[in-house]
């Protein structure tokens, strides 16, 4: 599994380089997740999560409170959550995540993104059934038999559990998520090195060197979008 964690580690870091922009988009779920039912992540499982990993997307506890407390508010922003499935450059498969409150606007704006890198907007389900939704936990401090261990204790099932680079990741169905977050909390364990559910796919596709610089303008282009919180795609780039 280390190839899909790889390929959240690629997808992070490009992000991490325009953090205004994340901490907006972090803003928009936040409130939407905070609508769905109460501002309080305890009794909010969805806004839990997202909480979860704006922390270790380093989120700064005021963007996180003034989208609370606007939710908490009566003012009222409709947000559709929309998700378009694609190809890019050599048959690579891409999943694009959106929240918006104009879907006429995000749709063009998407098919664009694809359309000006030699990728295309395919129909709904046309990508997204190679795809697997995936809670990812990892941490560091600890050995892979340590955390196995653990959640033995804590009768947590898991799907995986690999060391990779300085981290032990977790691997577990979505439902899981809050389950493995509070075993290692139980442990004493509250910081974590990813602590999100993604879509991971099944199978990793190599893209030539020569086609690398169109498939990244493509994925930059789409993460670019205001609209768009979250791409995935099945790409692992050759040396």
């Amino acid at each position: 599994m280390g190839r899909k964690w790889n390929n959240i580690k690629e997808k992070k870091a490009s992000k991490d380089g325009n953090t205004s922009r994340i901490y907006a988009k972090f803003g928009v779920e936040i409130y939407v997740a905070a609508k769905k039912g109460e501002p309080d992540p305890e009794s909010n499982r969805a806004l839990k999560v997202v909480l979860e990993r704006a922390k270790t997307y380093n989120v700064p506890k005021a963007i996180i409170d003034r989208a609370l407390d606007k939710a908490k508010g009566s003012a009222e922003e409709n947000y559709d959550e929309l998700r378009y499935e694609g190809f890019g450059p050599n048959g690579s498969m891409v999943i694009v995540d959106t929240l918006t409150n104009n879907v006429n606007r995000t749709a063009s704006a998407v098919r664009s993104a694809f359309n000006k890198s030699g990728g295309n907007m395919g129909v709904n389900g046309s990508v997204s059934y190679m795809f697997d939704e995936t809670a990812v936990i990892g941490l560091e401090g600890k050995s892979v038999d340590d955390v196995i261990e653990l959640l033995l204790e804590a009768d947590v099932d898991v799907r995986d559990v690999i060391e990779e680079d300085d981290s032990v990741l977790v691997y577990a169905d979505p439902d899981q998520f809050h389950a493995v977050q509070e075993a290692f909390k139980q442990a004493g364990i509250t910081e974590f090195t990813v602590a999100e559910v993604t879509m991971l796919a099944q199978n990793y596709i190599s893209i030539p060197v020569e086609s690398q610089g169109q498939f990244e303008k493509m994925i930059d282009a789409l993460e670019d979008l205001e609209d768009v919180q979250q791409v995935y795609h099945n790409v692992e780039f050759e040396d």
